[in-house]
């Protein structure tokens, strides 16, 4: 029996997540290794082009500057999803929300005072993860609960979390699971098992594989890069990656993969590239 070709979907397509009211852009934009000096034009330009989902984290150290982007942007709050991250516990539990508070106003362009824009409604954002499986990971994610509870995330999640971690929130989150988590491909049957959304953080393999022969034949074979076909092939297999970029040239390229779409046997191919641990980013996440 054939089955259905695959939808072409588009760059503001989104995917619902678990337990919210809210859903995620299919495609967005990361910020990871962005100098703060480049950072916020490159959100301005990404935000031009199109995308309209800005992943950051307190590691980065440019959350500011895409909540600057945002307001320079003078698009509604509502138009953009904003994603943060927090890595670690900032001692005490009353100062790891703090910690947490004030990442939600540097991303929406706030003061640490309150919100700066003027407006009545209260700062949010639209995603927090905890960063890492790290030591205090049940503190934050109790404070990441009370910070949804509070309104100023519209969900919570998590990012690098095996499946171990995963199980074990069980036993202490007030919720379950999680909404999101930015993971590689080995934990990916799992999140899907369990409805949670998975986040392809890496998706173009840090431009290490560009010039794969493989990669290069399917592009010509459709018109498109290599960067291209990997991105399409995030978005088929249901995924939403996060692309980054501080060329407006290479935003537009990475977003120009909604006029085509990957036949079963390209997916196959694909597929068949992974080399697990050997070539993972993060090979302690497969297990």
């Amino acid at each position: 029996m054939t089955s259905p070709p695959p939808a072409i979907l588009s760059l503001h397509d989104t995917i619902p997540l678990p337990g919210t009211d809210t859903a995620i852009p299919r495609l967005g934009f990361g910020v990871y290794q962005t100098p703060r000096s480049a950072c916020k034009q490159a959100c301005l330009s990404a935000l031009t082009v199109g995308y309209r989902h800005i992943d950051s984290a307190q590691l980065y150290a440019n959350q500011a500057e895409v909540g600057h982007a945002l307001q320079a942007s003078r698009l509604p709050r509502a138009a953009v999803f904003l994603t943060t991250k927090i890595h670690r516990k900032d001692g005490s539990a009353a100062r790891t929300l703090r910690s947490v508070r004030a990442s939600v106003r540097r991303m929406t362009g706030c003061d640490d005072e309150g919100d700066g824009d003027g407006e009545t409604a209260p700062p949010y954002v639209d995603l927090v993860l905890v960063h890492r499986p790290c030591r205090e990971r049940r503190a934050l994610w109790r404070a990441l609960e009370t910070v949804q509870g509070e309104g100023a995330a519209r969900a919570v999640g998590v990012s690098n979390f095996g499946i171990e971690q995963l199980e074990e929130m069980r036993v202490y989150a007030g919720r379950w699971p999680p909404s999101v988590n930015q993971i590689e491909r080995a934990l990916v049957a799992y999140c899907e098992r369990h409805g949670i959304v998975v986040q392809a953080w890496s998706p173009l393999v840090r431009g290490t594989k560009m010039a794969d022969p493989t990669l290069r034949r399917l592009g010509e074979k459709h018109g498109k890069t290599p960067a291209q076909v990997l991105v399409r092939y995030s978005l088929q297999k249901g995924w939403a990656p996060l692309v980054k970029s501080t060329s407006e040239a290479r935003m537009r390229e990475n977003a120009d993969v909604f006029d085509f779409a990957l036949e079963g046997e390209d997916m196959e191919i694909l597929d068949g590239l992974d080399q697990g641990t050997e070539g993972a980013l993060c090979p302690h996440l497969i297990h």
